[in-house]
């Protein structure tokens, strides 16, 4: 079933379809992660490439729901990062293709609003 965006505002950034899918960097194009399709309600992604370009993306939709804060981490399933409650992939982010990456990403069926936060450059 399709679902109809609210708010798609990308920055230096492209999608491999129009809300999910491979994420590229506009400036290399090359492959930085992979946004499962049906599996969130909203996206804020602000990274930065290894080519150097900053990119962002913030995705919701008409049916999002407003989602609530968490503590819960993320968990990482065969390299994507998952929801804890029901292990549903969320996001992917590619580590070896950027230098640090903020991420938070609502689960559609849990509403729990998850953060993640990587800079490769400190130590």
């Amino acid at each position: 079933m399709s679902r109809i965006l609210k708010n798609k505002e990308l920055e230096n950034t492209r999608l491999a379809t129009n809300y999910g899918g491979w994420i590229y960097c506009d400036k290399c194009n090359e492959n930085i992660g992979y946004l499962c399709y049906s599996t969130y309600d909203k996206l804020i992604l602000k990274y930065k490439c290894n080519c150097g370009n900053q990119g962002s993306a913030l995705l919701d939709f008409q049916d999002s729901n407003i989602g609530k804060g968490c503590q819960d981490g993320l968990i990482v399933i065969k390299n994507r990062f998952c929801c804890p409650k029901d292990n549903e992939p969320l996001i992917t982010i590619l580590d070896k293709k950027v230098a640090r990456y903020e991420i938070e990403i609502t689960c559609k069926s849990c509403e729990s609003i998850y953060k993640k936060r990587k800079d490769y450059n400190k130590k």
